[in-house]
């Protein structure tokens, strides 16, 4: 068990329905076009936290990053600004790829370089079934979960599964998914959350438009 601090709560409960951990790594904030962007990683507790969660290491790792941390604290906050800058990036380069546009420059940029930092890390290692890949953290570094985290963006967009590549249609909602339904008809993140706000939002209107004035709502 890692004990992280109390800002771990945003992280604990957030979804992954990205289909790519690439993907759930951009959905850990939203609303960025609101003025008041939802921010889930508010330190370098909070993205060991999340990058637990999300397997990219177990707990031994962890506690070392966090003990690290807490040796250097200026380093580990140098190492989640990165992390925060990686993860635009991967924003940027997705939501363009969604919206058929071509990938921004400056995105593109930021990725090639933490994955040319990461490349000469990977490994093949003994596994169950034979060899699987695996990376070679740096033994004092901070910020080598960003190398899984880049290949992931690199591998989903230079495939042909990057025509999935969906931005959430609820309003406000910036999160990203791969749609893997058989007619690519998914338009939300979670259809129980957007989707159903959404459902709400057009009764709303349809019933104002049928009698003329707001519809009864109950509280």
């Amino acid at each position: 068990m890692v004990t992280i601090g109390t800002e771990a709560l945003d992280v604990d409960g957030l979804d992954f329905i990205g289909g790519r951990v690439c993907l759930d790594f951009a959905n850990t904030t939203s609303q960025r076009e609101s003025g008041s962007a939802r921010e889930r990683l508010h330190g370098y507790e909070d993205l060991v936290r999340w990058c637990l969660r999300a397997e990219l290491f177990g707990g031994t790792e962890a506690r070392r990053l966090l003990d690290e941390a807490r040796a250097r604290p200026e380093e580990a906050a140098r190492a989640w600004r990165r992390a925060l800058e990686l993860r635009e990036s991967i924003f940027a380069l997705a939501s363009a790829a969604a919206r058929r546009e071509p990938p921004p420059a400056a995105a593109l940029e930021l990725l090639n370089a933490v994955l040319s930092e990461g490349m000469g890390r990977r490994r093949l290692r003994s596994a169950e079934c034979g060899l699987a890949w695996a990376w070679a953290e740096a033994a004092d570094g901070l910020d080598w979960m960003l190398w899984p985290l880049a290949y992931s963006a690199a591998e989903l967009l230079s495939s042909s599964d990057v025509e999935r590549v969906k931005e959430c249609g609820g309003d406000s909602c910036d999160w990203l998914f791969l749609d893997a339904s058989r007619n690519g008809s998914r338009r939300w993140c979670v259809m129980e959350d957007c989707g159903n706000r959404a459902k709400a939002r057009r009764h709303y209107h349809r019933s104002k438009e049928s009698t003329g004035q707001d519809p009864v709502r109950e509280h």
